[in-house]
């Protein structure tokens, strides 16, 4: 089954961009742009992997991410930031927002799907070993 990924990102130009990489990457796409429909399709389809904008209109992601992250049902699910604005520290700042991940736009795009999977790999890995222990 083909990985499920929701990118909540609000500028039109950098959703096409992530959606025709991924897309050619065999997966599947949600769509969110803003943090609160982000949240609520979270909880809706669990995807495999959140790719969240940091800024976004009204609530910011990594505010969205706090939330996402606290919900124990959805804890298990990787967020990776993304970013145009990076400052020095601001992979920190995701970090401690409960992001597994950053990476700076603009993306490249021969990295990308690398650098996605990774996160993926790892989700997977994570759930094999708790059915493995029963945690």
């Amino acid at each position: 089954m083909a990985p499920v990924i929701l990118i909540i990102e609000d500028n039109e130009m950098n959703m096409k961009l992530l959606k025709s990489i991924i897309n050619k990457a065999q997966c599947q796409v949600i769509e969110a742009t803003d943090a609160e429909s982000g949240i609520l399709l979270t909880k809706i389809h669990e995807p495999d992997l959140i790719l969240m904008d940091i800024q976004l209109p009204d609530m910011d992601g990594l505010q969205a991410t706090r939330i996402i992250k606290q919900d124990p049902d959805l804890n298990h699910i990787p967020i990776v930031a993304l970013t145009s604005h990076a400052m020095i520290g601001d992979d920190n700042k995701a970090k401690a927002a409960g992001c597994d991940g950053y990476i700076t736009k603009p993306i490249n795009t021969r990295t990308f799907m690398n650098e996605i999977f990774y996160f993926i790999r790892s989700k997977d890995e994570k759930d094999i070993e708790q059915k493995k222990t029963g945690t």
